[in-house]
């Protein structure tokens, strides 16, 4: 086919992000729509890539029959809405993490895909096109590690970007949906299993503002999985490092690591602090060939006719072990999943 035309819905930090890989590096890709509720973001998009259909509504967005495709990119209590007015209206769909906010809604989510399987459908866990994520998934299919037997993954926000943070806690769903969501997905990925228990422990440690919403600045949880394998999960708000996704696997014959220094490039600064590695800063600059590698992997299956790897289950599964993590924190208790 030609060009897969996309509408973008959500033009915040990472839609922008997005729209941008998709108007310039995307190949097979035309943005040819944008929708936001801020009539200045839309005229100023339209403006750098030369879109030429903008949207203050999403409604009156696909009402637009030269689209394929829409992108969405919006505030998380509606992706699940939005998915199903897309699919509803006949387009192939990308939705950004995560699927829902709330079970029900993921369900839902869930059966408007099934009740189209002629359309491509992905979700957005792009730490799974990331080259070092994907090559360790490698090693661990090969058995070069043996057995996986422990997931530790730490994602941990900086200091510097507490005000956003405190901002969206009201409707962030809570560390666990909006953080651990991508250490939960890539346990599963990893682990090759589903969460059997959680127990989750943490708390508002410098910033009481999380409080009012049962969250915390930084929380972690123990997970026990149906192959006998376990999980160790922590999410933070308050690095003064900067930016820092860390993972570790560890097999019955070998260990895995991936950025376990979280620097930002291979430079090292030799001056008055020593011998410093500087690090990501956040997560666009962390993950940024990663945010393009799915985005071009959606546009391949929409020309190839093929269903790309990351499911609507994938987002169902991940978000259900979220809500029992921050159920097991919020009653201190474990919570059994099955």
């Amino acid at each position: 086919m030609n060009k897969v035309r996309i509408g973008i819905v959500g033009l915040g930090r990472l839609g922008v992000k997005h729209a941008e890989n998709i108007a310039l590096r995307t190949s097979g890709a035309e943005l040819a729509a944008v929708c936001a509720l801020e009539p200045e973001r839309v005229r100023r998009a339209q403006e750098e890539w030369g879109v030429t259909n903008g949207y203050g509504r999403f409604d009156n967005m696909l009402s637009n029959d030269s689209l394929d495709a829409i992108f969405i990119a919006s505030s998380s209590g509606e992706h699940c809405r939005h998915i199903q007015q897309a699919l509803d209206a006949g387009f192939h769909v990308f939705s950004e993490k995560p699927l829902g906010v709330s079970l029900e809604e993921c369900m839902q989510a869930e059966a408007a895909v099934a009740h189209h399987p002629e359309k491509v459908f992905m979700l957005g866990f792009m730490r799974r096109y990331d080259a070092s994520y994907a090559r360790a998934r490698k090693l661990i299919e090969d058995g070069y590690i043996g057995r996986p037997i422990l997931f530790r993954g730490y994602s941990v926000d900086p200091e510097s970007a507490i005000e956003g943070a405190i901002r969206f806690a009201p409707t962030s769903g809570g560390q666990f949906i909006d953080m651990a969501v991508h250490d939960i997905d890539l346990a599963r990925w990893m682990l090759g299993a589903e969460a059997t228990t959680v127990f989750a422990a943490g708390g508002c440690y410098a910033h009481p503002e999380f409080g009012k919403y049962g969250d915390g600045d930084n929380l972690a949880a123990f997970l026990r999985f149906d192959n006998g394998a376990m999980a160790f999960l922590l999410a933070g708000r308050t690095a003064a490092h900067g930016y820092s996704v860390e993972t570790e696997i560890i097999g019955t014959k070998a260990t895995l690591r991936i950025a376990s220094v979280p620097q930002k490039d291979m430079v090292e600064l030799l001056d008055d602090r020593g011998a410093v590695r500087e690090c990501s800063q956040n997560f666009l600059e962390r993950f940024g060939a990663a945010y393009l590698a799915e985005t071009q992997e959606f546009v391949d299956c929409i020309r190839e006719g093929r269903s790309p790897k990351v499911t609507v289950h994938d987002g169902v599964m991940a978000t259900k072990v979220a809500f029992a993590a921050t159920e097991s924190f919020r009653r201190d208790e474990l919570v059994r999943l099955t």
